[in-house]
């Protein structure tokens, strides 16, 4: 089955780049660097590395207080991340860096990853949550790399898709050295495709451990001086087919609360220009944070169309809403406006982080929203009543607090993995 999947992605070799091609029209960054995708980029000047690949920007985020432990305990150990996406890349470098050596992930044949082992020379493979590619793990296997998938997380429909492969799923499996699960449920999943049990350990969540930085409260003050005395709401990581529900919710918003600013932030960058103009289309005052202009009292949306600033747009405002949520796209990450003691709303469809959002909802320190009217009704009582507001946000900050220590119990297992102890 492994040599079926290996001929095929040979095969779509002219797909993968016509892709790529595609993306790079409403991104130009994906035009660029595209031979490390093969595994051609100079060779680092090392003797062995740990390899922590991630997707994009929410995995790199993930993984920040375990690179700067890593770091801190085994400061004679060269860390090799990669990243699929542009966006990612942009995060790798603002958070870490000359302190990492980076190149975007190679394509999943074995003659790349070979040509990639070769120039990064990995000892350990770190893979962030769900990134699982068959013969990234066989040629890890074949080099007797170690491997690890960090922060694991399987939700049911995933787990449902492995299982219509049950042989080829457990053979692949089986090649992860250790699988460290955010919850018991994850890790049941694990086990029920074929995963043998001696491999996995519930560590929970590492993004419980994410630290704010020193400076955010004090930039997130400023910027609330900026926006003006009056109620703020966030829409973060918004997709396709969500701007316009959160817009209409707006409006309903408005109509209770005098003056109340959204903060609109999509999740891809590519989408900055699309949402600017549905915004100027449904006749809003809308300011875009690129632009530098004033957002007066008059500005009744400000687009957050930049990179990196959604934590300070967290901090500054009131409430929050988190997207990928109202649409099947299985949500994003609600513990940045938990842990900043912001209550959050969330639509239905949040499959990816089924036991965060859970665990909120059982301690109140959130609300499911299945439309724009009941976002709208949500958002209304949480500004308008303060005491409200303040009780969810606290609990949300709670939660966040007492589920922390997943990367000192991550970073465990890797040096067990190492052989450090």
């Amino acid at each position: 089955m492994l040599r079926l999947y290996t001929i095929l992605i040979y095969l779509l070799v002219p797909i993968i780049l016509l892709r790529l091609l595609w993306r790079s029209l409403r991104a130009p960054d994906y035009r660029k660097r595209w031979l490390e995708r093969f595994g051609v980029f100079p060779a680092f000047d090392i003797e062995r590395s740990i390899w922590i690949h991630a997707v994009s920007v929410g995995e790199v985020q993930a993984a920040e207080r375990l690179v700067k432990q890593l770091q801190e305990s085994h400061p004679d150990l060269p860390l090799v991340i990669t990243t699929t996406t542009p966006t990612g890349s942009d995060r790798v470098r603002s958070l870490f860096g000359d302190s990492v050596l980076h190149v975007y992930a190679p394509y999943d044949m074995p003659l790349v990853l070979k040509t990639f082992m070769r120039r990064a020379r990995p000892c350990l493979l770190v893979m962030m949550e769900t990134e699982i590619w068959p013969n990234m793990l066989a040629v890890c296997e074949e080099q007797a790399i170690s491997s690890i998938l960090a922060n694991a997380r399987l939700s049911a429909k995933s787990a449902a898709k492995y299982a219509k492969w049950p042989n080829f799923t457990r053979n692949i499996f089986n090649m992860i050295g250790l699988v460290a699960a955010q919850s018991k449920a994850d890790a049941e999943r694990f086990i029920q495709l074929g995963m043998a049990q001696d491999r996995i350990n519930v560590t929970g969540s590492m993004k419980f451990d994410a630290k704010l930085p020193a400076s955010l409260l004090e930039r997130a003050e400023v910027l609330r001086r900026e926006w003006g005395d009056r109620s703020v709401w966030v829409a973060a990581s918004t997709q396709e087919g969500e701007d316009g529900q959160i817009l209409a919710a707006h409006r309903q918003v408005c109509q209770s609360v005098p003056g109340a600013l959204l903060v609109l932030v999509p999740r891809h960058p590519e989408r900055f220009e699309k949402v600017y103009a549905l915004c100027r289309r449904e006749k809003f005052s809308c300011v875009r944070r690129s632009s530098g202009d004033p957002c007066g009292a008059n500005v009744e949306v400000f687009l957050g169309d930049t990179m990196g600033e959604l934590s300070m747009f967290l901090a500054a405002a009131d409430v929050a809403f988190v997207g990928g949520s109202l649409i099947k796209r299985g949500g994003q990450n609600v513990l940045e406006p938990a842990a900043l003691g912001k209550p959050v709303a969330f639509g239905p469809h949040m499959y990816n982080f089924t036991a965060i959002s859970e665990m909120l909802l059982e301690r109140d320190a959130a609300s499911v929203v299945h439309n724009s009217s009941e976002l709208a009704g949500v958002i209304q009582r949480w500004l308008v009543d303060a005491s409200e507001r303040s009780r969810v946000g606290e609990n949300g900050r709670l939660v966040v607090e007492e589920n922390q220590g997943a990367v000192d119990r991550l970073l465990e297992l890797i040096e067990r993995q190492l052989g450090i102890k």
